[in-house]
């Protein structure tokens, strides 16, 4: 019976283990030319604005990959597809070794890589295969969650009320669970500011249902948990959208490609920064697992895939990973990347904590970037209880939110402006190391950094919440004040020119929500949120 027993279980692991998993390269994209023509059909207003704010050119990239070409790789014998990239022009896929390799008699099939190296028969390129195309705060009571703050300055942003407001942050993670019911997140969802978005993992709208993991739940209230005088996230005005990428209990490469194909649909609908506190290096089978010399930030799928999202414009935030004190060691990807800012811990007195992943020679820029508190740091859990919490996980979005804050105090600021800020601010910045990076950041410092640089200026909308219309009040005088304003998912509603002597713009015709008004004074862009009765 024993032998039974184990040639069914052999017979069920060569089952699993006979389906790879591998990306589609695709050679073209034959209707890029006319989306490109009218990008508002790819992309929503709000990223449109956001990529000509900070001189982002809409490329081939930003076109969709060719749907019948899709159609045919899913009608061929034995594939399923798992998802898709348009920034890489590519499918993830499912089946057997023979199934996957019959793909390359179609035309449009540029070349087949394999999750397991060892059967791909073309040469890896280690440079990547990527197609290069032509409320007010004054005091706040942080309590436990203070000294992760302070650690970098960040409460001092919030005394200048720069708390997020109007900035989009997406979380990509493993499971949200209780965010749309827990008491700390009541204040972030009376704003609107929690969206679910996609759970790509279980391919429905809403990440709240078959959750097996707090993850993302734990990340999240770092940003934006609220509870009276005893706990305050570092963003807390921001507005977040939630995509779920990782299947907690499981390790397989097509979480990278749903990691990318979240960024792809962050990116459309101009989300600013993302965060992520997810790493790969191996896996549950392990023919798929990288070696370190492949974490030299463009081996990786979505590691190439995050190097996109940098150049779209997002500002990517990462946990460097927990491997410092393992055999591994060296952080993960897309820590490994030079378009992200990748987080390493420190413990409470700022003191390099040992789990934290290290750089290596073998990454192209320094890594890790800067370190916040990982060690000691406070969370809620599903629970709706604060705790203290290990791991690059937490450091990651403490930061995120820092950086959330710094840019709505500069929005004029690249992505890549405000990453070399925080490394410039930080404690050992001239003197960086595999372990701490370019040190503690100080954020209050960075903004210092600035000032000659940009015009701060007041702005006022009033009144708000309001019935009917509202007015705009400036400490700068143009002649002309143009709103363009989106609803909370990115879509543009409607574009309103005023003198701005004699301004009142009417919103009658819309239905009661919060919107979010891009208001332009001269050359000042502001991002304000209207709450309409």
């Amino acid at each position: 019976m024993k032998n039974i027993s184990l040639i069914i279980a052999l017979l069920l692991f060569q089952s699993i283990f006979s389906q790879q998993d591998a990306w589609i390269y695709l050679t073209d994209k034959p209707n890029a030319a006319t989306e490109l023509a009218n990008p508002i059909t790819i992309l929503s207003q709000k990223a449109i604005d956001r990529k000509a704010l900070h001189g982002v050119a809409i490329d081939v990239r930003d076109a969709r990959v060719e749907a019948s070409y899709v159609t045919q790789i899913k009608a061929a014998t034995g594939i399923t597809i798992m998802t898709k990239s348009k920034w890489l022009n590519a499918l993830h896929i499912r089946g057997t070794e023979a199934d996957i390799n019959a793909l390359s008699s179609f035309s449009f099939v540029d070349y087949i890589d394999f999750a397991d190296n060892s059967l791909n028969n073309r040469p890896v390129n280690q440079q990547g295969e990527t197609e290069q195309f032509n409320e007010t705060f004054t005091t706040l009571n942080y309590g436990n969650a203070a000294n992760q703050i302070q650690m970098f300055k960040g409460d001092e942003l919030h005394l200048l009320n720069y708390t997020g407001f109007g900035m989009t942050i997406a979380v990509l993670d493993a499971g949200f669970i209780n965010v749309n019911t827990m008491g700390a997140f009541q204040r972030a969802r009376d704003a609107g500011n929690i969206i679910s978005m996609y759970d790509f993992v279980d391919a429905t709208d809403d990440v709240y249902i078959n959750q097996t993991s707090d993850h993302g739940t734990m990340v999240l209230s770092t940003m934006t948990g609220y509870v009276d005088t005893q706990f305050v996230g570092t963003a807390p005005d921001a507005t977040y959208y939630l995509f779920r990428t990782e299947n907690a209990p499981a390790e397989n490469p097509v979480e990278e490609s749903y990691w990318v194909a979240a960024a792809e649909v962050a990116d459309s609908i101009g989300v600013d920064i993302i965060n992520t506190s997810l790493g790969y290096n191996t896996y549950d089978n392990s023919a798929y697992d990288y070696t370190q010399a492949d974490m030299n930030g463009t081996t990786t799928f979505i590691s190439r895939g995050a190097n996109i999202a940098f150049e779209k414009g997002i500002l990517l935030v990462n946990s460097a990973g927990n491997s410092g004190n393992n055999s591994w060691g060296i952080v993960t990807a897309p820590a490994d990347a030079a378009g992200v800012l990748t987080i390493g811990a420190v413990d409470a007195a700022g003191n390099y904590a040992s789990f934290s992943s290290i750089g290596s020679t073998d990454q192209p820029t320094q890594k890790p970037d800067v370190m916040t508190q990982g060690s000691g740091s406070w969370v809620i859990d599903q629970n709706n209880a604060i705790r203290s919490a290990n791991g690059t996980s937490f450091s990651s979005p403490i930061m995120a939110g820092g950086v959330a804050c710094l840019w709505q105090a500069l929005p004029n600021k690249t992505n890549a402006e405000i990453m070399q800020l925080i490394r410039e601010s930080a404690s050992i910045y001239n003197a960086p190391t595999f372990t701490m990076g370019y040190g503690i950041p100080d954020l209050q410092l960075a903004l210092s950094l600035s000032i000659p640089d940009e015009e701060f200026y007041s702005l006022m909308l009033f009144p708000n919440p309001t019935n009917d219309s509202f007015s705009i009040q400036s400490s700068i005088q143009n002649d002309v004040i143009t709103i363009f304003l989106f609803d909370v998912l990115g879509k543009h509603i409607a574009t309103s020119s005023q003198n701005y002597l004699n301004n009142r713009f009417d919103i009658s015709f819309l239905s009661s929500g919060i919107y979010v008004a891009d208001i332009k004074n001269g050359e000042h862009h502001s991002m304000v949120k209207i709450i309409k009765k």
